[in-house]
C-alpha cells in the first residue's frame, strides 16, 4: 500500500489547515501544465480536466462568500486548464461564474460551456439569451442540449447560432445510463461537436457503444460525474491506494478514479464539480504525468470489483 506518498485525505487535511507549501510533497506542487487532447472536428487543443459547477457554484449572491471559488478558478488557469461547464439548471452557477470571470478579466481565457434546458423554440432562445447575460459575454464556446430536452427543436436554434458565431461548438448531454441509446441515436444521425455523459470506473456502460461511436464520428466527449457524486470515495472509505497504482501516477484515490476515466482515448475532458481548492489541486494532478495503459486499466477494474 502507498504509505510514503500523500493520500487524498491527508492532502485535503493539510491544505484545509493552511499548511505551507514547503510541507507538501512535490506532486502536490507540480507546475507541469495539464495534458491536452484535440477536439476532433477542429483540432483545437482542450485541457483534459476542467471544472463542473453543479451545486458547487450555486451559492449566495454575496461575493464575499466566493473566496474558495476564486481560488479554484485561479488554480485552474495557473495549471493551464480552462474548461468551465454550467447550466441554467444549476441555480446561480452561471451568474457566479460570469461575475468571477469579469472580476479577473479571464473570460477570453476560458472555454465556456453551458446548456439549454427547456422545451419550445422561444423559451430556448430566451434561456440562451439569459445565459449570455449572466456570463457577461456575447459568445459561448460550447452550447449543449441538457438531458436531451426537446433536442430536435433546440438543435435547430443551436445550428443557427453557431453559424452566426454566437456558439463555437454545439452538443448534447445526459448523465444516466438509460439515456445512452438516445444519445447514440443523435450522435449517429446529427452533426454535433460534443457529447457529455457520466463515466467512471464504477459506471462503464458508455464503453460499449457511446465512446466507440464518438471516436468513429469525430465527436468530442466531456465526462461528468467521474466520482459519481462522491459515491466512489464512500465505497473505498478506510482503504489505502494500492501501491502498484503509482506506476500509473495514482497517489490518491481521486487520481486513481480520475486517471482511469481520462485514460480512455475517446475522452476529451472530464469536469468534476468542486469549489474546494484541495480537491481542485488533486483533480489537476490527475491530468499530469502519465495515464494508465490498457493493462493497467484492466488491473484497476479488477481491483475495484474485488474491493
Amino acid at each position: 500500500m502507498v504509505t510514503s506518498e500523500l493520500n487524498r485525505r491527508d492532502f485535503i487535511r493539510l491544505t484545509a489547515a493552511g499548511v505551507g507549501t514547503a510541507c507538501l510533497p512535490k506532486f502536490a506542487l507540480s507546475l507541469e501544465p495539464v495534458m491536452k487532447r484535440a477536439i476532433p472536428k477542429t483540432g483545437e487543443m482542450l485541457p483534459i480536466v476542467g471544472l463542473g459547477t453543479w451545486r458547487a457554484f450555486d451559492v449566495s449572491p454575496d461575493a464575499s462568500a466566493w473566496t474558495p471559488h476564486r481560488e479554484v478558478l485561479r488554480m485552474m488557469f495557473e495549471a493551464g486548464a480552462n474548461v468551465v461547464d454550467a447550466s441554467p439548471m444549476y441555480g446561480r452557477a452561471e451568474s457566479v461564474v460570469g461575475e468571477l470571470l469579469a472580476e479577473t478579466d479571464t473570460r477570453n481565457a476560458t472555454f465556456l460551456a453551458t446548456k439549454v434546458w427547456t422545451e419550445g423554440k422561444d423559451r430556448g432562445i430566451a434561456q440562451m439569451e439569459e445565459s449570455l447575460r449572466r456570463f457577461r459575454t456575447d459568445r459561448i464556446d460550447l452550447m449543449q442540449i441538457h438531458n436531451l430536452v426537446d433536442w430536435q427543436t433546440q438543435l435547430e436554434t443551436l445550428r443557427l447560432w453557431k453559424a452566426a458565431g454566437i456558439f463555437r461548438y454545439i452538443g448534447i448531454t445526459h448523465y444516466t445510463s438509460g439515456a445512452i441509446d438516445r444519445l447514440v441515436e443523435v450522435m449517429e444521425t446529427q452533426d454535433i461537436d460534443f457529447v457529455q455523459m457520466a463515466y467512471s470506473i464504477g459506471e462503464r456502460a458508455v464503453e460499449d457503444k457511446l465512446l466507440p461511436v464518438a471516436a468513429e464520428r469525430g465527436i468530442a466527449v466531456i465526462v461528468n460525474r467521474p466520482y459519481e457524486g462522491g459515491d466512489l470515495f464512500n465505497s473505498i472509505r478506510g482503504e489505502d491506494v494500492p501501491e502498484w497504482a503509482v506506476e500509473a501516477g495514482c497517489r490518491t484515490w481521486g487520481q486513481f478514479f480520475l486517471k482511469f476515466t481520462l485514460s480512455h482515448p475517446a475522452v476529451t475532458c472530464a469536469i468534476p464539480a468542486t469549489s474546494n481548492p484541495s480537491h481542485m489541486a488533486d483533480n489537476l494532478e490527475s491530468a499530469r504525468g502519465i495515464l494508465p495503459d490498457k493493462a493497467m486499466r484492466q488491473r484497476m477494474i479488477q481491483y475495484w470489483e474485488d474491493v
